[in-house]
């Protein structure tokens, strides 16, 4: 049986469950079906929440789905980021509202709201009768969810099917979410060290998982677990964000884990990236990382968009890049793990992904052409303009 899965802490954390149940799929040609699966079969409820979604193919089949579990008496929720949700056409809303489909965008963006429109919701959850909840970073998009000529979608993405009482506590998570969808609370916090608490981490045993969230510039049951595990590592440390531009904290422990013999590597998105000002922002701390004997991949078939954290047995999948910038604007949310069977799989797909990357070395970055140091120590400027913006926030 699992924990009840009563948040801890005040509310703030939700404690482990020992009977999760985990099945993880890789890519929108496996992932798309199986949500689209999901929703035929439901017979009581549907919750919604995702930041990025775009009208497409992806959409015109979501939106028909939707609407006939509608009228078919299925209560249908969808909360969509204001932000992340701007290419999905007012038509297809429409659609969706006439069918009974109840429709809330996080965060309405407004003139007023000023730097508040940065707040956004980048979570990823989906949960079907209270009884599966799917987690990962993708969104409902052609580039999710389409595969191209080549059989392959075009963003490399996972997502994570999740059973058990675990559930319950992804349901409560999207609920706290709905309920101030149009005025979302913020609050600043002081992280202290009574703050950088966490919920202690049990011994890896088969089912056991937990729900790890940030609420914007709150991101201690976010940060904090995975810079205690990184700090705590013994054999590994493996990482896989699309936009590594982290903070100081997480660029420390990752460097000190190298220096002591740990197995740390980064696997980062190659030449195929949304947003190419933050690939090179990134970049700015290779040299050092290299220097301390972290190794850093990037992916090259095709753009990675996966969050992946492996730390010996532990496994932490889901929404968050773990980069600064998120952790102080955005809601995340991601589901932690320590069930052997899950390590295993996430393993296997690292390696997969390993041997489609070029692995930089120290060599190679010294002779990076001064036109690729200049478009890094530009941007590396421009990240630094924004960490002092967020000092302000």
């Amino acid at each position: 049986m699992g924990h009840t899965g009563m948040p801890a802490n005040n509310k703030t954390q939700f404690n482990w469950h020992h009977d999760c149940q985990f099945e993880l799929l890789i890519d929108g040609t496996e992932f798309f079906p199986r949500v689209m699966q999901y929703i035929e079969a439901a017979e009581h409820c549907i919750d919604i929440e995702l930041y990025l979604v775009a009208s497409g193919r992806a959409t015109q089949q979501l939106v028909v789905a939707l609407s006939a579990a509608a009228e078919r008496g299925v209560a249908v929720r969808c909360l969509f980021d204001a932000s992340g949700s701007s290419d999905f056409v007012a038509a297809e809303r429409q659609i969706l509202r006439e069918a009974g489909v109840k429709l809330q965008f996080y965060n309405p963006l407004t003139w007023y709201n000023g730097v508040r429109n940065l707040h956004r919701d980048h979570r990823k959850v989906l949960v079907f009768d209270q009884h599966i909840a799917c987690i990962g970073g993708f969104g409902f998009t052609d580039e999710f969810c389409i595969a191209n000529d080549a059989g392959q979608t075009p963003w490399h993405e996972q997502m994570l099917v999740v059973k058990g009482g675990i559930v319950a506590d992804w349901q409560s998570l999207f609920e706290q979410c709905w309920r101030q969808a149009n005025k979302p609370r913020r609050k600043k916090l002081d992280i202290s060290k009574q703050q950088r608490s966490i919920v202690s981490l049990p011994d890896a045993m088969p089912g056991l998982g937990r729900v790890a969230f940030s609420a914007s510039r709150n991101n201690r049951d976010m940060l904090w677990p995975l810079i205690t595990r990184i700090r705590a590592a013994k054999t590994r440390v493996w990482l896989s964000t699309p936009y590594f531009v982290p903070s100081r904290v997480l660029r420390i422990a990752l460097i000190h884990a190298a220096r002591r013999g740990i197995d740390v590597r980064l696997q980062v998105c190659g030449n195929f990236t949304d947003l190419p000002g933050v690939r090179y922002a990134g970049q700015i701390y290779y040299a050092n990382l290299l220097r301390a004997g972290v190794r850093i991949f990037e992916y090259q078939p095709r753009f990675s968009h996966l969050k992946s954290v492996m730390v010996d047995q532990w496994v932490s999948l889901g929404s968050c890049n773990f980069d600064h910038w998120t952790l102080h604007w955005n809601l995340e949310a991601n589901q932690n793990s320590l069930d052997p069977a899950l390590t295993k799989i996430v393993q296997r797909c690292f390696e997969r992904d390993f041997g489609q990357s070029n692995e930089l070395t120290r060599q190679a970055w010294r002779k990076l052409p001064l036109h690729f140091r200049l478009k890094i120590w530009f941007w590396g400027r421009v990240k630094r303009l924004a960490d002092l913006f967020l000092s302000f926030y």
